[in-house]
């Protein structure tokens, strides 16, 4: 169904300045398609123009990891020219046989997914590879172009509700960032962060396995269990000898957790612990502030650690000679500068906040809802299961 095997494409060095062409880079595809990003510079030349792109181009990613190799886009125009990276190869269907919306959707589905994830080959999971051959002989579904286009219409109204919520969601996550940045600036003065603190508690790590723990384990966090304002409590790995089980570090609903060493762009992260986290203990990359309840709250002091003020501080008291390992210590966090709000104010504060994450979880389960039907409904239409109705 292709009018041509599947092309690479080309990697010329990127330049600094503007030359009227550019590169798009590998983020660009990503499991929801083409959203343009890493773009270069790169030279202009007869050999770049080769590899130019047009709107509507479908797109494959053929090294990645193995989770994410084969992933699928069609190229929109950005206003400026563009080529692929030799990462990715161009597909072009026949016109007569296939249109390109359709096979993105196809590539896309669960059974092509695992296939090409089957076929993939390399050294390292980091890095594996898909052949052109690879692509070719895969088996997929072909339909009238009728069909095709009742498909593809099913695929894009699901793909426009689940937008509208998306975009709901920016609108809230606005209101929110609004709502804490004039808290922040509106505040008369500045304070330690220290006054606020009544303790901070570390914890060490064990010797763990690289595994989650289980039902009735005990385990120690990962330093990705502290995301930005939220806890992700699978981020741990399991500690099987009682000698390295201390009950004293363990997690308990209400903490405010932060990440002591992490990357330069995540050391300094916090989240209070909204469930209980039974049986997991803090690492030594992990902190918990203990705040005097009588001036703080926990939550208060979460939306003002993660404000772009106190995150810009955090980045420059984090110690460490390289920018993959920072560090920051106990006495630097106590110095941290935030505003000086009042426990009543806080308060209301935290409140709005609160009111705005609730919808926004009512509207993330809506997206997760109609994902989950748009799912079966495309294995139903492409497998044949199901037909469109035309009529």
């Amino acid at each position: 169904m292709l009018e041509s095997p599947p092309k690479n494409g080309y990697s010329p060095k990127d330049v600094p300045e503007w030359t009227g062409l550019k590169a798009i880079g590998l983020g660009c595809l990503t499991p929801r398609g083409f959203a343009p990003s890493q773009l270069k510079n790169v030279p202009d030349s007869a050999m770049a123009r080769r590899f130019t792109l047009v709107d509507g181009d479908l797109l494959m990613s053929r090294a990645n990891t193995r989770e994410l190799v084969g992933l699928v886009g069609r190229f929109t125009s950005i206003g400026v020219d563009c080529i692929y990276p030799d990462l990715m190869m161009r597909l072009r269907p026949r016109a007569e046989h296939c249109l390109p919306e359709y096979l993105e959707i196809v590539l896309r589905s669960a059974p092509v997914r695992r296939a090409v994830q089957a076929g993939a080959r390399g050294t390292s999971e980091s890095m594996v590879k898909i052949s052109a051959s690879l692509v070719e002989d895969l088996r997929i579904s072909l339909p009238s172009l009728p069909e095709q286009r009742g498909i593809v219409a099913a695929h894009e109204a699901f793909e426009w509700r689940i937008g509208a919520l998306e975009r709901e969601l920016v609108k809230l996550k606005t209101v929110e960032d609004a709502v804490v940045a004039g808290t922040m600036a509106g505040s008369v003065g500045r304070i330690e962060l220290g006054r606020w603190l009544s303790s901070i508690e570390a914890g060490k790590s064990p010797m763990a396995e690289d595994t989650p723990a289980g039902d009735g384990e005990w385990g120690v966090l990962k330093v990705s269990a502290v995301q930005p304002g939220w806890f992700k409590a699978a981020e741990n790995k399991v500690v099987r000898e009682a000698e390295f089980i201390n009950a004293r570090y363990q997690v308990r609903a209400g903490d405010l957790l932060m990440t002591r060493a992490n990357t330069e762009e995540l050391v300094g992260l916090a989240c209070v612990v909204r469930e209980r986290a039974d049986r997991l203990m803090l690492s030594d990359k992990t902190l918990r502030l203990v705040p005097d309840t009588d001036v703080a709250e926990a939550e208060f002091i979460e939306l003002a650690l993660l404000s772009p003020s106190v995150r810009s501080q955090v980045r420059s008291r984090a110690t460490g000679t390289s920018a993959s390992m920072k560090n920051i210590g106990q006495s630097a966090v106590r110095q941290l500068m935030v505003p000086d709000v009042p426990k009543d104010r806080q308060w209301k504060v935290v409140a709005a906040v609160s009111a705005s994450r609730k919808r926004s979880q009512g509207v993330q389960r809506q997206i997760a809802k109609l994902r989950q039907v748009q799912r079966g409904v495309m294995e139903d239409l492409l497998s044949g299961r199901a037909r469109v109705n035309r009529t």
